[in-house]
Parts: C-alpha cells; structure tokens; sequence
C-alpha cells in the first residue's frame, strides 16, 4: 500500500508514489540489487528518500539510512561494514564522506532549497562515475516484481566499543504472519490508521522516524513530511493540514513550548488525536506541559532498535505515574534482573531485559557473538537500566552505561575518546554528558595533555571536526 505523500507545495497521489517507487527498484534491480541485498542512502527528508525506501521493501533488499551529518571515516566504516552495493546521496553532501566511500555505485540526488543547507554547492569529482539519480529513474522501466519477504532497514547503533554495530532484523518464512506482528506493534505505539493525515518532520535516518514512514504507508495514510523541524511551522502545519497524528521526539516539546505564548495560542490545533514520542525519555515537566497544552493526546514509547516498541503510555496514565515509560504492549515480557541475572522486586533498580513475540528476530552484522551477549534465557538488554513497579509500569532510569542522549540521538563517549587519544599532544581524556535544559545532555569533554603540550578549545573541536559529526563535538 502506499501513502499520500504532501511536501513543500507538492502532493504525491498513491498511485504516482507507487509508479516512482516501482521505477526505482528498476533502477536498483537494473544494478544488481535482488533479494537480501543491501544498499545504503545519505539523503535528508525528500521524496526521493520515500520512493527509495519503499522501493527497498518491493525488492526485499535492506536499506541503510546514513546519518548527513557523518564525516568520511563514519559513514565509510558503515557503507563497508553492511556492504552496501550501492549508495544514493545528496549531491551537496559528497564532499564531507567522498573519501570513505567504497569502491562501489553512487547515485546523486540533486539537492534543492528545501533541503541543501545555505551555502553547500553539488561537488563535482573524477573519483568515480557517478550517475544523476532522477534521470536514472526517469527511464527506467518499472519493476514488476515484489518480494514475499519485505526487509526494512538496518539501523546502527553504537556499543562500549565506540564503534555503531548494525542492527539487521531476520524475516520469517510466514511473512503474512510478521507483518501483522509487526502492524499491531506499531499501531499500539504510533496509533496510525488508514483516516489519519500524519505529519513528521525529524531525520528520517533515525530508525523510529523511518519506522513512522513506513507504517504511514502500510496503512495507507495522508502524511506530510517536512524537509526539518520548526516549532511553529509545526504548529502551522497542523492547522493547516488538519493533522491528526504526529511524531515529535522531546527536543521538539521543549522548542514548542518555549514559544511565546501569543504564538502559541495563534493556531488551531484540535484536529490532533495522538502525537507519539520516542527515541529518548521525555522529562516529566515537559510531557506535564505539553498535555496541558495540547490535551490528552500524548503518547510515549520506550523502545530500542533491537527490540522494536515494548511499553506505551498515554497520556491519563502519564498523570497518575509520573515519569513511566507505560506497560508492556501485549506480546511484550519485561524482566528487570541484577547483576547475577536474577530477577529482582517490584520497585527495584536493575537492568532491562525485554521478551518480545512482535518485533523480529535480529543479528548484529559481522557480530553474532555481541548478539548472544546481550540475552539471557529467552530476554534481551540493550543495557538500558530500570524498574518495574507493583502495577507493572516501566520507568527506564539510564538509557545505557556511559550513553549520552543529547537531543534524542544516541552519543558513545568511547567513540570521541578513540578519536580524540589520536590527536597530538593528549595523554588521556574523559568524555561524558551533563545536564542540559533543552537537549536533556551536553558533551563535555576533559582532556589531559602531554608534558609540555598547550592544547586549546578551538584545536581539540577542529581536530573533532574533520572526523567526526558536528553533534558529536564537545
């Protein structure tokens, strides 16, 4: 099924959407791209983005969003860790991971005033042919084909090794029976149904924004996706649109309401019925806030790559448990064990181990051993640490050891200091979060240097810089 897609001033009927996205999985099809394959994509929120994912599912090949922040040795280490066969970008983004990239196709995707940041131009390189992406779709023939077994995308997700580990879901021989799994799953947390007009305007490389994309479409629903977040064009857009459904990480509720209140109270916003967030705890002050504000429409999720979406919460829930990530979503086990895998008591703070019958299996790529690390008796932990109180509600107190979660995105110190131990003139060094009113965590880093060594601020960001995220910087 296929979704209505609104972008910019620009309206994709279903059947426009589902003849572009046959005509890319020509294209990729046309390259070697088959069942089981997987490709990699570095491309901001466009339609172009959306046709490609979608096509990914009828070819029944993987699809790795890379995140457009990444430097050459990040997005490099992924396109080869997956191996990736081929990789689609923006063209404005081709000079920052042009040296990382593999001995594999590119395809650019012309980047357009919506999307390219100000000042970034296209790069031209006589590295490796390149091809135009939309002419490439442009004359290709459709695919008439569709896989039996839809895969979906391998998120990465990083680990005490300091570097991300992907995460690649296993498909069953009952497809039939995984997606209704995996539909009641999502509809429990993201509350999406064929009448909703849906708007979404995080990353859609984050693996729960994608997750949003791709249920909006298997249900067939209206979705507006926006190019990046704006906390008043969001409230625009709802009035405008008549959104019933949105998803809005909590990063976003602190910029909403920090709006002034004349703004605020200049848009008409009860056509919502049920904004989902995820991807980070959302502080009890701020949840507390924004149901005043915007009702009883706020609903929470605690989920994690690996295991899918376990507990929700609504909002009249949120009012009588203060600080809960909800109940399990039913076909969901939660186990809260110490550090001797024994289960502990209601109340107690332990580590979280979740049992899932909805998400499907999956495997770390080129790591199977880190995944039978993480399980025990039929449960598995992404290290996340909590308690489950008499009623069964979760209330998660630590998403990972030494894990920082700065506006929503996960960041491994271990992987700054690996790059930061390699600069001249540091002997050792420390990198963890603080406390921070609008992104919940700031990097901080503290640096020792070698005898004789001066190492100032600006040196230490710039060397970051050059191979690192720019969020990733203290």
């Amino acid at each position: 099924m296929f979704p209505t897609i609104s972008f910019g001033n620009l309206e994709i009927a279903p059947q426009r959407l589902a003849l572009r996205s046959a005509k890319a999985a020509g294209v990729l099809a046309g390259i070697g791209i088959k069942d089981g394959d997987t490709f990699a994509l570095m491309l901001r929120n466009e339609p172009a983005l959306i046709e490609i994912m979608l096509a990914a599912r009828q070819l029944g090949a993987y699809v790795v969003p890379l995140n457009w922040h990444f430097k050459a040795d990040e997005a490099g280490f992924i396109l080869c860790d997956s191996g990736a066969k081929t990789l689609i970008i923006h063209d404005d983004l081709l000079a920052q991971i042009s040296t990382g990239i593999p001995d594999i196709p590119v395809f650019k995707v012309q980047g357009d005033a919506t999307t390219a940041k100000p000042g970034q131009k296209s790069m031209q390189t006589s590295r490796r042919a390149m091809c135009d992406w939309h002419a490439e779709v442009a004359q290709a023939d459709a695919l008439s084909t569709t896989s039996d077994r839809p895969r979906g995308t391998v998120a990465y997700t990083s680990g005490i090794t300091g570097r991300p580990k992907g995460v690649r879901r296993i498909p069953l021989a009952d497809a039939a029976a995984a997606t209704q799994r995996w539909a009641y799953m999502n509809n429990r947390a993201l509350g999406i149904t064929p009448r909703a007009r849906c708007l979404i305007s995080a990353p859609l490389y984050h693996s729960a924004p994608s997750s949003y994309l791709l249920f909006a479409a298997h249900c067939a629903a209206w979705l507006r996706v926006e190019p990046r977040f704006d906390a008043e064009a969001t409230l625009a857009a709802i009035e405008r649109y008549k959104i019933t459904h949105a998803y809005l990480v909590p990063i976003m509720f602190v910029r909403l309401l920090r709006l002034p209140q004349q703004v605020r109270n200049r848009y008409d916003l009860t056509s919502l019925q049920f904004v989902a967030t995820t991807g980070a705890p959302c502080p009890h002050d701020v949840k507390r806030a924004m149901i005043e504000w915007f009702g009883d429409v706020i609903y929470e999720s605690y989920a994690a790559s690996e295991i899918g979406y376990v507990t929700s919460i609504s909002s009249r829930e949120a009012r009588a448990k203060p600080g809960s990530a909800g109940r399990p979503i039913e076909g969901v086990s939660l186990a809260i064990l110490d550090d001797q895998g024994e289960e502990v008591p209601p109340g107690t703070i332990g580590k979280i181990y979740v049992r899932t019958n909805l998400a499907l299996p999956f495997t770390y790529i080129n790591r199977p051993g880190d995944r039978d690390a993480i399980e025990h008796n039929g449960f598995v932990t992404v290290g996340d640490i909590g308690y489950v109180d008499a009623d069964g509600y979760l209330f998660v107190i630590d998403r990972r050891t030494d894990l920082v979660l700065s506006g929503g995105v996960n960041i491994y110190p271990a992987e700054i200091e690996a790059q930061l131990t390699a600069m001249a003139g540091v002997a050792d060094c420390a990198v963890f979060g603080v406390p921070d009113n609008e992104f919940g965590q700031s990097l901080v880093a503290v640096i020792q240097p070698m005898n004789g060594a001066v190492l100032t601020m600006r040196q230490v960001q710039e060397f970051l810089a050059l191979r690192l995220a720019n969020f990733k910087i203290p």
